[in-house]
């Protein structure tokens, strides 16, 4: 990967002013090389009017909602949106007269090990990154949406502690990073990891043609019985509608995900059913993937 952190003709890059800024803010220990970056999204919604699966193995990069438009949180990345803002005031205007494409993409630090990703919140499937993105990271607790005002960096950060410390609900649970520089799928992620309710699906189809292993996790499952114990969570009318777009009385992130592509419903009505699913059916944790049918590059099977 090209260097990104500095330049011969101009010195310090934005990423690595980022980085320094960052780093000038930060305290505590170096984070545990075993730990991995992971970024959450749904992996069956489209960018750009694309597939998301089919735009990343067309592009070969995953992008920031700068980039693609489309965001699963909110959609504030453009100059004076909240996102704009946001990262302007943690990177002391680093990005703030850079094009899209050179701006850091979202994700978290998985600490918890969690076989769903750090964040959930953001969407069933995950990429896991390899061990070389931590050193280029940066990391806020609580999210960068909430204003937050500790920091972290690899080489040293005390955000793990303020995490197990806080009583944030589960899908606020996790310590935000943002990744400077590329990510390219075929040297900076280890592994798609996906629901089995994609399995035999376009979804599986897409993710065979991606330069990364695909590895499954346990699965997101709720009953309409289940939701209908939560309105108070998200809201009487989501829940609702989740009982609505559920089949055989059951919800996962396939329904999800074909009723937001059906143009029917409000996308951001879906979301906060999507919360409701991946705050209350989400598989029991701590457990590791298992790799039992792994998909290598071009859909070859791994051991």
């Amino acid at each position: 990967m090209r260097d990104t952190t500095t330049s011969p003709h101009t010195g310090p890059s934005p990423q690595g002013r980022a980085l320094g800024h960052v780093a000038s803010l930060s305290s505590g220990r170096p984070v545990d090389a075993s730990l991995r970056l992971t970024l959450n999204f749904h992996p069956d919604r489209e960018a750009a009017g694309r597939p998301a699966l089919v735009a990343l193995a067309q592009d070969g990069v995953y992008r920031s909602q700068f980039v693609t438009g489309t965001s699963n949180g909110g959609l504030t990345a453009y100059p004076g949106g909240d996102r704009w803002r946001w990262e302007s005031r943690i990177f002391d205007g680093a990005y703030d007269g850079v094009p899209g494409e050179q701006r850091p993409v979202y994700g978290a630090l998985n600490f918890r090990d969690s076989t769903v990703g750090a964040a959930p919140r953001f969407g069933s499937a995950y990429f896991r990154l390899t061990a070389d993105t931590l050193p280029r990271a940066t990391f806020c607790y609580p999210d960068s949406a909430a204003e937050p005002v500790d920091f972290g960096v690899a080489s040293g950060m005390h955000l793990i502690e303020l995490a197990e410390a806080d009583e944030r609900d589960a899908l606020d649970d996790y310590v935000e990073a943002q990744i400077h520089g590329p990510v390219v799928l075929g040297r900076h992620v280890e592994a798609l990891v996906l629901d089995p309710c994609y399995r035999s699906t376009p979804v599986e189809e897409a993710a065979r043609r991606l330069p990364c292993r695909t590895e499954w996790h346990a699965g997101f499952r709720l009953t309409v019985e289940q939701l209908r114990r939560h309105p108070g969570y998200r809201g009487a009318e989501f829940v609702e509608l989740g009982a609505e777009i559920a089949e055989d009385g059951l919800l996962d992130p396939r329904i999800i995900g074909d009723a937001a592509r059906s143009g029917r419903h409000d996308p951001q009505a879906l979301k906060k059913v999507w919360h409701c699913l991946a705050r209350f059916g989400a598989p029991p944790r701590p457990t590791r993937p298992h790799r039992a049918q792994d998909v290598g590059p071009a859909g070859v099977r791994g051991s």
